[in-house]
């Protein structure tokens, strides 16, 4: 799915001095121009989140580091979700505005303000086999049966389909770390970083796909490409198949 947003000048410029209002510090050094695979940008990018992660968000399209790693996955295998019958769970806005013309997308969430379809994903109201990629980024961490979840994705999934999958993962640990007994949100920040988060997963998290079913391909790009296209160290996407 080849890049298509095209480079907003004024949007940029407006996202930049809106960046250096609200997080001056992350302008206290130099900053590196990174590229955007999504929209084809090249230009320094901007702080994110709280606490805040400098060199995160694309100022033209708003990818994130996730957002551009599948998008680099997609480049790089020629896939083209646009001519896909395609379910995400966690609608996320560069992705709906890619495949805002595929009628087959359904954004889905229980929760999600911009999500068109109300769906529980461990109990997915759609038939056996149905679509041919599944999506949840950042997604399983915030489910209380995470295994129901991926069971109910790889069920849906049709035979030779694909899914994408990350989540917020320790790569130095190998098993997930959960404590359902921590409920306090201030507690949950401590410990699975994020005060909905329900575990933070280690390198297992890939164990727990090929339980239910899936192969399992986690893709990352070389160290001097995560600096290049402004990804995360600590991140994977998570290729799954049927």
């Amino acid at each position: 799915m080849p890049a298509s947003q095209p480079i907003d000048k004024r949007k940029i410029f407006s996202r930049i001095l809106q960046g250096w209002w609200k997080d001056r510090g992350q302008f206290s050094r130099r900053k590196i121009a990174r590229d955007c695979p999504v929209c084809g940008y090249h230009g320094i990018f901007l702080s994110v989140g709280r606490p805040s992660r400098w060199d995160t968000r694309c100022p033209n399209c708003g990818s994130r580091e996730r957002h551009r790693l599948m998008q680099l996955y997609m480049l790089e295998h020629g896939i083209d979700l646009s001519t896909k019958k395609v379910l995400q769970f966690g609608p996320e806005k560069w992705l709906m505005r890619m495949l805002k013309n595929n009628p087959d997308y359904e954004p889905a969430d229980l929760y999600s303000p911009i999500a068109k379809y109300r769906l529980d994903i461990t109990r997915i109201d759609r038939p056996d086999d149905f679509f041919d990629v599944v999506i949840a980024n950042h997604v399983f961490e915030h489910v209380d049966d995470d295994a129901a979840a991926m069971r109910e994705m790889f069920r849906v999934l049709k035979p030779g389909g694909i899914g994408f999958f990350s989540v917020p993962i320790n790569l130095s640990r190998e098993e997930t770390y959960e404590n359902p007994a921590i409920t306090d949100p201030d507690e949950r920040f401590v410990h699975f970083g994020g005060t909905d988060h329900k575990r933070f997963y280690g390198r297992d998290f890939q164990k727990k796909l090929e339980a239910v079913g899936f192969t399992v391909e986690p893709y990352r790009r070389k160290p001097e490409e995560e600096a290049k296209w402004g990804l995360l160290r600590d991140e994977c996407i998570y290729v799954a198949r049927k």
